[in-house]
Order: C-alpha cells, then sequence, then structure tokens
C-alpha cells in the first residue's frame, strides 16, 4: 500500500496562526473558532509561501477574491431591532463585545476587554445580555448576530466552548455561567435572527477592525 502523502496546513485565522503538519494540530487551532482561516498544502514550501501571504490570495486564481453575488430581491433587516457583536484580539487573546439599538444608532452595552477569551463566547454572552436588558424594560425586539454558533449555544441553553480556564479568564467563566443560569431560569419573546453580511454587509455592531 502506497505510504499516504504528508500534507501541511496553514492557520491564517484561529486559535493561534501558523503553519502546522498534521491535521490534528490543525484542528485544533480551528475548532469553535468562527470565521477560521485554513487551507492545506502538499509540501511544507508552499504552506511557508501561502503563510507569507493572504488567505484570499491563497483560495483564488491569481489572488482575486470573488465578490459574494448580492442578491437584489433580499428582504432588508428590520431596523426596529437590536444587532449584537464580538471582537477577539489575535495578538492578544483579548475578547470584547457590544450591542445597539439598531434604529438609533445608539450604545446599549459595551464589554471588556476580557483576557483569554474567544470571538463565539463572546458572541453568545452579547445575545444573553441582549436578551436580558429587553426582558428587563419588557420590550420583545428582535436580535440579530452575525454567529450561528453562539445562537446555537443560545437555544441549547449552553456555551459549547472548548475555551481553557487560565489566571485571566476566571471572570469570563462566571458570565458564561451566569448566562447559562439567565437562560434556564428566564423566557422571552425575542427572536434570535441571522445577520446577512453577504446582502446587507457588516453588522452595525461591527467593531470594525476586520
Amino acid at each position: 500500500m502506497a505510504k499516504k502523502k504528508k500534507k501541511f496546513y496553514v492557520v491564517w485565522k484561529g486559535h493561534k496562526r501558523g503553519i502546522y503538519g498534521s491535521w490534528e494540530d490543525c484542528k485544533r487551532q480551528i475548532d469553535g473558532f468562527q470565521g477560521a482561516q485554513y487551507k492545506s498544502f502538499e509540501s511544507e514550501k508552499e504552506a511557508i509561501d501561502a503563510f507569507s501571504k493572504s488567505y484570499a490570495h491563497s483560495i483564488t486564481k491569481g489572488g482575486q477574491k470573488k465578490k459574494a453575488q448580492v442578491n437584489p430581491n433580499a428582504k432588508p433587516p428590520t431596523k426596529n431591532s437590536i444587532v449584537v457583536d464580538a471582537a477577539w484580539n489575535t495578538r492578544t487573546g483579548d475578547m470584547e463585545y457590544q450591542g445597539f439599538d439598531f434604529n438609533s444608532g445608539k450604545l446599549l452595552f459595551k464589554k471588556g476587554p476580557f483576557k483569554d477569551g474567544t470571538n463565539n463566547v463572546g458572541e453568545f454572552l452579547a445575545i444573553v445580555h441582549a436578551l436580558a436588558l429587553l426582558k428587563n424594560h419588557g420590550v420583545d425586539l428582535p436580535i440579530y448576530s452575525d454567529s450561528r454558533t453562539a445562537m446555537s449555544w443560545v437555544r441549547k441553553k449552553k456555551a459549547n466552548t472548548k475555551l481553557e480556564k487560565t489566571e485571566h479568564n476566571q471572570e469570563l467563566f462566571e458570565l458564561i455561567d451566569r448566562a447559562e443560569k439567565w437562560l434556564e431560569q428566564n423566557t422571552y419573546k425575542n427572536i434570535i435572527l441571522k445577520w446577512d453580511t453577504k446582502n446587507w454587509g457588516e453588522n452595525p455592531a461591527d467593531f470594525g477592525r476586520k
């Protein structure tokens, strides 16, 4: 039987950027990371060359990234709503999240930065924060998030994160625990909707660091 050829994996966006010599090592960097960017290569030389360039250059011919096809018939977002988002700093590991009144553009809350966090955890906490805030005011506005993962966690009332506890993120785990307990103990009428980035552009709560 022919020996399986070794591949190399480049991670441009993940828990830790780099070049990895096995799928298992690569997978650890992208599991649970929203918007992970990675690709396999047949040789280490190709991987090193690709890592020095952008992800878009490596997945498109000549580095020309195709523009997403906008649907002219796409339904616009509901202006009378809340939009939430999170940001994770790949260099420091800091995470923060925020929520806005979409109609007025008013900042409703902004939390962080929290040490040793992840983007998905921030997205989850942002949705639950918005739910609790709206319930306290007796308002059933819809909430937009661009994280399907976080929306799934909210539905299941459990943050299924692989984030490891460190000496710096104790507060973050306490917030996760509080959020899960809130979901268990409360009901709400708010609809949680996926923000359609392709047709609507960036979520208005985006931190603008892409």
